[in-house]
C-alpha cells in the first residue's frame, strides 16, 4: 500500500509539471488572437484606472468601443484614488445621458503593492496583501477581457488573469495599451508585460515604439 501511494504521489510530480508546460505553450500560442465575432454573448470586462493621465486616456479608449459588446464592466483603481473611480462613474453616466442604455458597472478599489515613498521592507506585507486582495477579486469576477494602459495596479491582475488562463480556470484577453506619453521607452508595467508574454494585444501610440519592440501594435495616437 505505501508502495503504491509512493508510486502515485512520484506520476503526480512528474505528470503535473509535465501538463502545466504543455498548457503553458498553448496558451502562448492561442494568445493574440481576436475575440470572437459572432458570439451572441457580451464580454465581462475589467477596466484598470491609474492615477494621472492613465484614466483620461482610458477613458477615451472605452468611447470608441462598442460598449453593449463589454458588459459587465468592472472599474478597479488604487485604493488611494478616488478621482478615477469618479470619473469613471461620470463616464458611464455621459454614455446613459447620450441616448445609450444603462450598462451594468461596478467601481472597485485594490491595494497597491507599494505607495509613493515606503519603504521596501514593509512593502513586503503590503504585496503580500495586494496579490491576496487581487486574487479574491479576479476569482469573484472572472473577466473574460482585461483592458489596461499602464498603472502599476494592473501587473497583479494580469498575472493572476494569464495564469487562470495556463490553470484553465478562465480564458482571459489582456489588452495592454501603451500610455501617450511613452514616445521612446515602455513604462515599466508596459515593459514586464510584453517581455513576459503575459499580454495578448500589446498596443503603442508611436512608430518609435513599434519599431524598438517589434510584437507591438502600433495604433496611431487615440488621443
Amino acid at each position: 500500500m505505501c508502495l503504491l501511494t509512493l508510486i502515485i504521489i512520484v506520476n503526480f510530480l512528474l505528470i503535473t509539471p509535465t501538463v502545466l508546460v504543455i498548457r503553458l505553450f498553448y496558451v502562448l500560442c492561442q494568445s493574440g488572437k481576436p475575440l470572437t465575432k459572432n458570439a451572441s454573448k457580451p464580454f465581462t470586462t475589467l477596466i484598470v484606472l491609474g492615477s494621472g493621465g492613465h484614466t483620461a486616456e482610458m477613458l477615451d479608449l472605452l468611447s470608441m468601443l462598442q460598449n453593449d459588446r463589454f458588459t459587465p464592466r468592472f472599474y478597479f483603481a488604487a485604493a488611494t484614488d478616488n478621482m478615477s473611480l469618479q470619473k469613471a462613474r461620470l463616464f458611464e453616466d455621459s454614455l446613459f445621458e447620450t441616448g445609450g442604455r444603462r450598462i451594468p458597472a461596478q467601481f472597485m478599489q485594490i491595494y497597491r503593492s507599494r505607495e509613493v515613498g515606503q519603504s521596501y521592507i514593509t512593502s513586503i506585507w503590503t504585496t503580500f496583501i495586494a496579490i491576496a486582495h487581487a486574487l479574491w477579486l479576479m476569482i469573484r469576477i472572472r473577466p473574460q477581457v482585461v483592458l489596461c494602459n499602464g498603472p502599476g495596479t494592473c501587473i497583479p491582475l494580469c498575472v493572476i488573469a494569464f495564469l487562470f488562463k495556463v490553470l484553465g480556470i478562465r480564458w482571459s484577453s489582456i489588452f495592454y495599451v501603451e500610455s501617450i506619453a511613452r514616445v521612446k521607452r515602455l513604462s515599466l508595467s508596459g515593459l514586464l508585460l510584453y517581455k513576459l508574454r503575459i499580454a495578448d494585444q500589446f498596443c503603442v501610440q508611436w512608430p518609435q515604439l513599434k519599431t524598438k519592440y517589434p510584437r507591438a501594435h502600433y495604433v496611431g495616437r487615440l488621443m
